[in-house]
């Protein structure tokens, strides 16, 4: 759950996109300088190619990155709201209880 909320989080920074965007104008931009150097279909599969496999190097990133990073803080803390809140649910339902009981009182007295 923790390294899913991570990773979420991640993807949602867009930073993978726009390191992808910036390698395929990169080299949009290197073939167009170089145009006279290379056909439009070497141009084309280049351009195409390297968005790829760039995608695939921002992929690795994205897990290394979840891999090597230490969530265990936030591990701790999600168990301990776990708790808490399981704990809390306990006092209440142990309130409600109290107030039941009380209420039986009352209506044996009158």
């Amino acid at each position: 759950m923790v390294i899913e909320k991570f990773s979420r989080k991640m993807l949602e920074s867009r930073i993978f996109n726009t390191y992808v965007a910036t390698v395929f104008f990169s080299t949009l931009i290197f073939f167009v300088i170089n145009s006279s150097v290379f056909t439009p279909l070497e141009m084309m599969f280049g351009i195409v190619t390297a968005t790829i496999l760039f995608k695939g190097v921002a992929n690795i990133m994205l897990s290394m990155t979840i891999s090597l990073v230490s969530l265990d803080n936030e591990q701790d803390s999600v168990a301990f709201k776990k708790e808490s809140d399981n704990l809390e649910s306990l006092v209440n339902d142990l309130a409600i209880q109290e107030a039941a009981i009380q209420s039986n009182k009352n209506n044996k007295n009158i």
